[in-house]
């Protein structure tokens, strides 16, 4: 089929609750996408913070195309070994305690809110509440929903689940004010993407911390698109020097595989979640499990991190110029390959010239360009990200 035919079908067929962009995506090679005309395009989104090897790794390609020779599927009623092996390694690396793999990371806020609510229960909490922050973005099942702090989110689906309230990320008298005897959790995106890449200030995520500690109230740190090396750590948290008791993971965990996880701590999960409190059909089979292994082993002999901090302070300098450049253009923000520059004017029109130009961008809310590219990036690769961009920005 060439492009106008698929696209024709896809309109007549998906539901339509994405408005997509007229260009048919058929395959990858490093940080470039080419669609189905054979045009090339500089990826800077990576499928929202997911292809963070970049597309076409042998490696990575090779463990799954094995796995599928073995087997892609089993019930979690057995063992299998890629589950065990990928829950030890990501239990190391992040000192959590127990793991519980997931299809999305939807399903793994989801199940991190049950095992909060199921902490409460046993501590005889009658009515537990979960304090979220206003900005926020989890996902779009009810529970996820829930806890996003954007009402035009969740107007048109309402009611959401109960006991939930909306605090301010960075103000901590604002979470002070929200929280009560019945308060079992606090929720939080350690760098807000969708809201407009906010990074939590250090001392307040310290605050945040103490004030868990000394009421037993849980943190939950969603780092579904801000973990996995992003940041310049492997989880963003160790930034600042504390630990959740509950984290959820998702994206860049499979690098393009359909998985997430939510990991525990050993105080919640010994107080939580047991035998028939849980379960996923999918979550956690032999194929996708296969992915996360290659992802932490490749993560680790090609230097990710690395590179990250090699790269970041220098797109940051880059993005830097274009605020100085333009006036339109108001500050930028993030951490790491989480960037994020914040306009006075809608970014929409910028992103459509920037596609047409062979560069992929996204937006995080309705003024801010947001770069989450390939964490295997060069200056190169930046490079001719800013001469695309500045030559879209030089039409306004």
């Amino acid at each position: 089929m060439n492009a106008n035919d698929i696209i024709n079908e896809g309109e007549e067929h998906i539901l339509h609750t994405y408005n997509r962009y007229k260009i048919v995506l058929d395959h990858g090679d490093g940080v470039y996408l080419y669609d189905k005309n054979n045009k090339r395009y500089l990826d800077f989104v990576s499928g929202i913070a997911v292809f963070a090897l970049g597309y076409g790794n042998k490696e990575y390609n090779d463990a799954l195309k094995n796995q599928i020779d073995k087997i892609i599927h089993t019930s979690n009623y057995y063992y299998n070994e890629p589950a065990v092996m990928a829950s030890k390694k990501l239990t190391e690396i992040s000192g959590m305690d127990k793991v519980f793999f997931t299809n999305s990371g939807a399903e793994a806020i989801e199940g991190a809110l049950k095992a909060a609510r199921k902490y409460a229960y046993n501590k005889n909490i009658k009515n537990p509440e979960i304090i979220a922050m206003n900005h926020s973005f989890h996902g779009r099942t009810f529970g996820a929903l829930s806890v996003t702090g954007n009402p035009k989110y969740r107007e048109a689906f309402e009611p959401m689940i109960g006991n939930i309230k909306f605090a301010n990320l960075n103000d901590f008298e604002s979470m002070l004010n929200q929280v009560t005897p019945n308060t079992c959790a606090i929720i939080m995106e350690t760098v807000q993407g969708e809201g407009g890449i906010f990074p939590c200030d250090e001392k307040f995520l310290k605050d945040v911390r103490k004030l868990c500690d000394d009421k037993d109230i849980l943190l939950i740190l969603d780092e579904i698109q801000c973990g996995m090396g992003r940041s310049g750590h492997m989880f963003a948290f160790e930034k600042y020097g504390v630990k959740p008791d509950i984290l959820t993971l998702a994206k860049a965990l499979g690098c393009g595989v359909p998985v997430g996880a939510f990991l525990l701590n050993e105080k919640v999960s010994k107080n939580s979640l047991v035998a028939g409190d849980h379960g996923s059909t999918y979550g956690g089979n032999p194929l996708v499990c296969s992915a996360i292994c290659k992802v932490l082993d490749l993560f680790e002999s090609e230097h990710i991190i690395d590179n990250v901090n090699a790269i970041a302070p220098y797109l940051e300098e880059k993005l830097d110029a274009l605020v100085q450049k333009y006036d339109f253009i108001q500050t930028r923000r993030g951490l790491g390959l989480m960037q994020g520059l914040v306009m006075d004017i809608p970014v929409g029109d910028i992103i459509n010239k920037a596609l047409d130009n062979g560069l992929i961008l996204i937006n995080a809310g309705s003024n801010i360009i947001r770069f989450v590219p390939p964490l295997i990036i060069n200056k190169e690769n930046v490079d001719d990200m800013i001469d695309i961009l500045d030559k879209c920005l030089s039409s306004i």
